[in-house]
């Protein structure tokens, strides 16, 4: 089907499109909001700031797809194909990306505030500043994904998978990452201020000056961290793994370090939870 034949039917009144075919055509600026597409191939389709609210694309094809600035608020985008897609600035306001995959895609700047991307993979996409406050991103996989100064405020990050994850000046404030793997990720300058990293897995993971106020880090393994002049006021760290951790100049007042293991641990000039500061 060619655009405007699409246009046409559209503007008729017809929104059911479903397995349609419109591999590498230009779509961008139109509004199909409303319209069902599911499973359709809309690979290298140009939806560039097109208006697709509430669309039904569950299970479409849209690897390469040129999303950007598109309107996607509240579309459902379950188990979809979007590898390689451009999501610069796009809109996916309480969107359903639950399983999609989204590997080496490009969501910079990109509005996902409570969208649901439970199980969602994320592997090598870019997600510079964007902003997932309130998302659902319980078993999500975001292996060596970039969300440098992304906002993660309040999201439900349990389970997730973030090995070796950029999340430097990352606002993660109030976040779950109880059971997170965060093994070798880069959490410099990172706002961790009363999140759950509970039995979470940060070994080899760089936290220098990250804020980690009243973070609750019961059962946590930081093996081989490097917690160089972090915040941990008020942290809880009961049967956490500092083993070999570099905790230079960190601030650990009225931390809780019942059973902590701090074997090997690097603790010179921290100041300890009783205000001592340790030689």
């Amino acid at each position: 089907m060619q655009v405007e034949e699409l246009l046409k039917q559209y503007a008729a009144g017809l929104r059911d499109f479903r397995q349609i075919n419109l591999a590498g055509l230009n779509l961008s600026g139109q509004n199909l909001s409303y319209a069902n597409f599911r499973g359709a191939d809309l690979t290298q389709v140009d939806f560039c700031g097109a208006d697709l609210r509430a669309t039904n694309l569950r299970e479409a094809r849209l690897l390469g797809a040129n999303l950007s600035q598109a309107n996607l608020a509240e579309a459902n985008l379950i188990s979809a194909e979007l590898g390689l897609a451009n999501l610069i600035e796009a809109n996916l306001v309480e969107a359903g990306l639950r399983g999609a995959k989204l590997i080496a895609a490009n969501l910079s700047r990109a509005n996902l505030t409570a969208a649901n991307l439970a199980e969602a993979s994320f592997n090598r996409a870019t997600l510079t500043e964007s902003t997932l406050s309130h998302s659902n991103l319980s078993r999500a996989k975001l292996v060596t994904a970039d969300l440098i100064q992304a906002n993660l405020e309040g999201a439900n990050l349990t389970g997730a998978m973030l090995s070796e994850a950029n999340l430097e000046r990352a606002n993660l404030a109030n976040a779950d990452l109880s059971g997170a793997t965060l093994e070798e990720a880069s959490l410099i300058e990172t706002d961790l201020s009363r999140s759950r990293l509970i039995n979470a897995s940060l070994m080899n993971a760089n936290l220098t000056q990250a804020n980690l106020r009243n973070a609750n880090l019961s059962w946590a393994s930081l093996r081989g961290a490097i917690l160089c002049k972090a915040t941990l006021y008020r942290a809880k760290l009961n049967w956490a793994n500092l083993s070999e951790a570099d905790l230079v100049e960190a601030v650990l007042i009225n931390a809780n370090l019942n059973q902590t293991n701090l074997q090997n641990a690097d603790l010179r000039g921290a100041i300890m939870p009783d205000g001592t500061i340790h030689d």
